[in-house]
């Protein structure tokens, strides 16, 4: 009996301490992770999630009220939209191949409610009509990212950008800086190149163009030209580009209507023409070659004093800059200005063509001093005023580290074809 109490007593104490074992044990919750949260899409300052979204890209031949209908607006709303917004956005010159964005309702009726018209990278037009009727044009945020680049020529620059996978855009503006102090359709195999920009970039990764050369360095037939962007008036905020003598490089015309066009046939009083029996035919302008459809820039300010088609001129443009000199573009496939309009340095004119008496696509590009035909390459003619000597310190001051940047820069070695 003494024994059966001793045993009970054991299996007592046993059992008490599994039971405070068992109480002692921790439990540790299962912690379970949260979910992230989709990132949220804004676009043209929309909150994509909050609606369907239909991306496309306008057809030829598509219209406005076409699209709306097509995704349920009545012609009545359109006319209404149309009608309201014609201050802000001509709904007629929507272009084939840019794209836009419709929003419509997440509901069962998929209604169409905001419009959004992509004019390039950079600027939209939005129209509202959810509530009100708006029509805004906005831009999206872009970055400047400075950039460098060197070359040396081989063929053409336009060639030589390629070749090096530059951006075209950069050549272009270069030749509009140095358009008046070389003739780009003369390079030579070894000019040389060196040119600081700054780049536009859409959500830092999508480029959207050149913004502008801050400075650059050409060597052509081995003499160096400096050019600096810098305000020479701050009242109209005007820019131009002067060398490190502060001497402006711009002249008061271009040295060639076309850009980057070749010379075809220069001014001669000799010319002998084979179709015409080899007899002395004079051509008093500059031929320039470019394919059809080529802009024709007016190589100075002035006033169109003709724009017709006459005779072996075909359609043509005459333009009075002053009582010195006027100039002449002929063979054009379509003129571009009017008799007593306007026009600026660089403007478009017209466009090259085959009217008149040509053989083949260019602009015949004449010019008068003083009523008299003469040769523009054989001419001294006007630069502009350099740079005013109160602004000299601070251009000094400002072309200072952009030199020293230039001057850092390595060629990039010709290639060898």
């Amino acid at each position: 009996m003494k024994q059966f109490g001793h045993l009970l007593l054991i299996m007592v104490v046993l059992f008490s301490c599994n039971t405070e074992k068992k109480e002692k044990k921790t439990i540790v919750p299962e912690i379970t992770k949260a979910k992230k949260k989709p990132p949220v899409i804004k676009e043209f300052g929309y909150i994509l999630d909050d609606f369907n979204v239909v991306k496309d890209t306008i057809e030829p031949g598509d219209s406005f009220g076409e699209i709306l209908d097509t995704h349920g607006i009545s012609r009545a709303k359109v006319f209404q939209i149309t009608n309201a917004i014609k201050d802000t956005f001509n709904v007629a010159r929507i272009q084939a191949g840019k794209p836009y964005m419709l929003l419509k309702t997440k509901d069962t009726t998929q209604k169409a409610q905001v419009f959004v018209y992509q004019n390039n990278k950079i600027e939209y037009t939005v129209i509202d009509f959810r509530d009100s009727i708006i029509a805004k044009k906005r831009k999206k945020p872009i970055k400047l990212v400075e950039k460098t680049a060197s070359g040396t020529i081989n063929s053409s620059l336009m060639q030589t950008f390629d070749d090096m996978d530059l951006n075209f855009l950069v050549a272009y503006n270069m030749a509009d800086i140095y358009a008046w102090t070389i003739d780009f359709t003369r390079l030579q195999a070894g000019d040389r190149f060196k040119v600081v920009y700054t780049e536009k970039f859409i959500d830092d990764t999508i480029p959207a163009g050149v913004d502008k050369i801050k400075a650059s360095y050409f060597e052509h037939r081995g003499k160096p030209i400096y050019a600096f962007r810098f305000m020479n008036d701050s009242i109209h905020k005007v820019f131009d580009y002067f060398d490190d003598q502060a001497n402006n490089l711009r002249r008061a015309f271009l040295t060639a209507p076309v850009k980057f066009s070749r010379i075809s046939s220069r001014y001669n009083l000799k010319r002998r023409i084979k179709y015409y029996g080899n007899k002395v035919r004079p051509h008093r302008g500059t031929d320039f070659a470019a394919p059809i459809g080529t802009p024709i820039l007016a190589t100075s300010d002035g006033i169109v004093t003709k724009s017709e088609r006459k005779g072996g001129n075909g359609k043509y443009v005459k333009i009075r800059h002053n009582a010195t000199y006027d100039t002449q573009y002929l063979h054009m496939s379509r003129q571009a200005v009017k008799v007593g309009q306007f026009v600026k340095q660089g403007d478009v004119i017209g466009y090259i063509g085959m009217t008149g008496n040509t053989g083949g696509p260019h602009v015949c590009y004449r010019f008068w001093k003083n009523g008299k035909e003469v040769d523009p390459f054989r001419e001294d003619l006007p630069a502009s005023k350099p740079l005013a000597d109160s602004l000299r310190p601070a251009f000094y001051k400002h072309i200072e580290p952009l030199k020293v940047e230039l001057d850092n820069i390595i060629f990039k070695p010709k290639e060898i074809l």
